[in-house]
């Protein structure tokens, strides 16, 4: 956040509101000299500032002394959107009391909901379903709230968006799914949650890969684990490659003792025969495990 002011009382204000000097700024208000809406070039105001630092008093002193809550800065956010990403419940509280509200959405698309589901604020995830917050609101990119929990691992967070109707299946516009995208990070307890609230396990995103293939390829071994326990089916890739082949590309010897381990065909012909250059990690296990290998021809 940029805390480029207008003029030095300006600046002053911002000062008081970003460190909590609630004495200083009520002194600046009641000079008259300064607006409680005063602004730097970007459109951000003090009770943004005093939001996003977590100081209650100040957001409430700036409200009282007629700051407008649902200014929007130049990126779109307003002061309810940096109290949630910061996960100040107190003053998204506050600010519903008068009069915050949810539908204003960053250029990107993004909500104070959005907002708090990415960085992990439980209680400020359910202070703002409580007050109206559209469960359903996507990124300009199509990811939701949940997709955005998901991505970043924070299950107690992806269950109170499913609990409240978050749809587990919905894609963002590439193609890529909350459990694809949380498979692919290794957050094996999100996965296992997705998977008993009706992830689709075998789901392909626009690429042709699923969340196994991905999680194979990453050598996310906790996640593999818990996609066999919901079905022991390997799955197999429109072209023809499996997620034994994706461990293989992926350098991951482990991955690839499981999978055998769990019954993948080694002799399955992969189909995608493109391989990068340099060949390490014992040589991509065996060159993707070819069949001719496996053979011992």
């Amino acid at each position: 956040m940029s805390f480029k002011k207008e003029t030095p009382l300006a600046n002053a204000v911002f000062w008081a509101a970003r460190k909590g000097n609630l004495a200083l700024l009520q002194l600046l208000l009641n000079s008259g000299r300064v607006d409680a809406d005063c602004k730097d070039c970007y459109g951000t105001t003090a009770l943004m500032v005093a939001s996003y630092s977590g100081h209650h008093e100040c957001a409430r002193e700036l409200v009282m002394q007629g700051a407008d809550i649902n200014l929007q800065r130049e990126t779109g956010s307003t002061a309810l959107f940096f109290a949630a990403q910061q996960g100040h419940d107190d003053i998204v509280k506050f600010l519903f009391e008068f009069g915050a509200s949810t539908e204003f959405r960053t250029k990107d698309g993004g909500t104070a909901l959005s907002a708090a589901s990415q960085y992990g604020h439980s209680k400020v995830v359910e202070t703002l379903l409580k007050n109206g917050a559209n469960i359903h609101d996507q990124l300009n990119d199509g990811a939701t709230s949940l997709f955005l929990a998901a991505q970043q691992g924070h299950v107690t967070v992806v269950r109170q968006l499913i609990s409240s109707g978050a749809k587990v299946n919905h894609l963002r516009e590439d193609g890529t799914a909350p459990l694809w995208m949380a498979a692919q990070m290794g957050h094996s307890e999100v996965v296992k949650v997705l998977l008993l609230r009706g992830a689709d396990r075998d789901a392909d995103r626009k690429d042709g890969s699923t969340a196994l293939f991905k999680a194979a390829f990453k050598g996310q071994n906790k996640v593999i684990e818990e996609l066999l326990k919901f079905s022991p089916s390997l799955g197999l890739l429109k072209n023809g490659s499996t997620a034994l082949h994706a461990a293989a590309m992926g350098g991951n010897p482990k991955t690839v003792s499981l999978l055998l381990g769990a019954n993948a065909d080694p002799f399955v012909a992969n189909n995608n025969n493109d391989l990068p250059a340099d060949l390490t990690k014992n040589d991509r296990i065996l060159w993707l495990l070819r069949p001719s290998i496996a053979n011992g021809s």
